[in-house]
């Protein structure tokens, strides 16, 4: 009776840690199988996948053709309104869902690990929030992909890189000159020496007109030597 006890407080203990923390589809809230650490099944068949971690010049390295040398450049996924990646984002910026951007994260770490175009990074640096923002929302939606993506590439995260010293209204429906114009200040780089002759990754959730990490970016720059990398979640189609 007893070598039986333990597999049934296994399964018992299993089932309250999965009524405590389930493991959901960041896509449709639905119970994920085992393996599953992102998408369902339905939802991947859904998501846009891109290739280009693979590509030198692509269409992300495209929107900061003639305004930022980067070295390379990725986005995971497409982003399409209604789909799966756009109800992940909202929950993880709006709904108090930190562990999507980790989750996510470490997918996206996991194709740069394989990737020669990514293969010298040595530091990843996320783009910062605002303190009274960060204060609000809980943490930097940001920053939880950096964790994520340092997990698989075992590349470190250097937070207190960038501050955002001003507070900027949300960029979500403003056009692209007004992007510009609502962070053209707003990053200071804090510390070079850490980042200086260095290759570094800088991560957003989402590439739209480049605005933001393009700031972050010349505000980088200004360490001697270094060399930028980005990465997203996701890209807008234009």
């Amino acid at each position: 009776m007893a070598r039986f006890l333990a597999p049934k407080l296994r399964d018992l203990y299993s089932g309250l840690l999965h009524i405590i923390y389930p493991n959901l589809c960041a896509g449709c809230d639905a119970d994920l199988p085992a393996g599953y650490s992102c998408f369902c099944f339905v939802c991947r068949r859904r998501l846009q996948t891109t290739d280009m971690h693979l590509v030198n010049e692509n269409e992300f390295t495209d929107r900061f053709w003639g305004r930022l040398p980067l070295r390379s450049g990725t986005a995971m996924y497409y982003f399409n309104r209604r789909s799966p990646i756009q109800y992940a984002l909202h929950k993880l910026k709006y709904k108090n869902q930190p562990d999507i951007g980790q989750r996510i994260g470490r997918q996206l770490g996991l194709l740069l690990a394989t990737s020669p175009l990514f293969e010298s990074v040595e530091a990843i640096v996320p783009v910062p929030l605002h303190p009274k923002k960060e204060r609000s929302r809980g943490y930097n939606q940001s920053a939880m992909l950096a964790a994520g993506i340092s997990d698989t590439m075992h590349v470190p995260v250097l937070s207190g890189i960038l501050i955002r010293q001003q507070f900027a209204d949300s960029q979500t429906q403003k056009k692209r000159m007004e992007r510009f114009h609502n962070v053209s200040e707003a990053f200071v780089l804090k510390k070079p020496e850490r980042v200086q002759g260095k290759h570094i990754l800088l991560v957003d959730d989402v590439l739209t007109t480049g605005a933001t990490l393009e700031t972050c970016g010349n505000a980088l720059l200004k360490a001697p030597g270094i060399q930028i990398s980005m990465a997203t979640i996701a890209i807008a189609m234009h």
